[in-house]
């Protein structure tokens, strides 16, 4: 049977948020043998031999000159600090707790282009996004029992994500995203290499910490390759709510890997971010049908 365009394109979001989460899962699973910059700096090797070759077969290398610009930088930033952040906080709390705060990132996207860009947003979209934060603060739980500096961590992360997502938008068009991604895999990688010493310096790694962060860049590999397919082969507004797949990921491999089980503000919070998103690409959708149609970035919306 042939899957129409936005059936196979939720599919293939559902495997890319997949991919990502499992990624995440090797990342916290290694993190107790070594400190995030190690980390970094391994996975970023494998993921720079995968994503490189990739880059010679699809001809997409580029002069480093056409990188020079501010927006690539910004990028570069964001990244750099999203992952740092992200990883820290998946080190010392439940996976399904910072996933949970990370769904507030198309949310935070939203203000921001409104922010920066003047999109405009209608009052109910500021309601769906003022719900959203709602439901981060209950995940969060500030002053409260279960609470932990490092969900402020994750937090942070949104923050810096959303700048790397905002900066995406205003890349030209004619650098290939596997050229950005190549980019965005050479500064993170070199950002372990420079956190390395500060956060504890060299441990030598046992061969299985090492085989799961080479499965781990692969995993990368995979979910960037599914999700470029995914906005490519259906309407955005219609494969972009399956990104919240991945809150379900986090959640099963969570509890299977780790033994994490989510308690109830947790669950709560999770509710209200998710269905506060998709409130907002609901309204999205609506609004683009009142305008005329605009091509998408080719660049990828996650980085490595």
């Amino acid at each position: 049977m042939k899957l129409s365009p936005n059936i196979r394109g939720g599919l293939l979001m559902v495997a890319a948020m997949a991919s990502f989460t499992t990624n995440d899962t090797l990342t916290k699973a290694v993190s107790a043998e070594m400190n995030i910059g190690q980390i970094l700096l391994l996975r970023g090797v494998f993921a720079l031999a995968l994503i490189g070759a990739l880059a010679v077969h699809r001809d997409a290398l580029r002069p480093l000159k056409s990188l020079l610009i501010r927006p690539v930088a910004l990028r570069g930033i964001g990244e750099i600090g999203g992952t740092l952040t992200f990883l820290t906080a998946i080190s010392h709390m439940p996976l399904a707790n910072a996933a949970a705060i990370f769904q507030a990132l198309p949310l935070v996207i939203t203000f921001g282009a409104a922010i920066v860009f003047g999109e405009p947003v209608g009052w109910r979209r500021w309601l769906a996004i003022s719900a959203g934060f709602v439901g981060v603060l209950v995940v969060v739980r500030p002053g409260m029992a279960g609470f932990s500096q490092y969900a402020l961590l994750a937090l942070a992360s949104v923050a810096f994500c959303a700048v790397r997502d905002l900066a995406t938008r205003s890349i030209p068009g004619h650098l290939p995203s596997v050229f950005i991604a190549l980019l965005t895999t050479v500064t993170v990688t070199s950002a372990g290499a420079v956190v390395l010493v500060p956060l504890g310096g060299w441990t030598p790694p046992s061969a299985k910490a090492v085989g799961l962060l080479a499965l781990a860049a692969v995993f990368v590999l995979i979910g960037y390759q599914c999700i470029i397919q995914a906005l490519r082969s259906g309407d955005i507004s219609a494969v972009a709510p399956f990104r919240y797949f991945a809150l379900l990921w986090a959640i099963g491999l969570g509890y299977l890997v780790f033994g994490d089980r989510p308690d109830l503000p947790m669950v709560i919070g999770a509710a209200i971010i998710v269905s506060s998103g998709l409130y907002t690409l609901y309204r999205e959708r609506i609004r683009n049908k009142l305008r005329p149609a605009a091509t998408a970035s080719s660049l990828p919306p996650d980085g490595l």
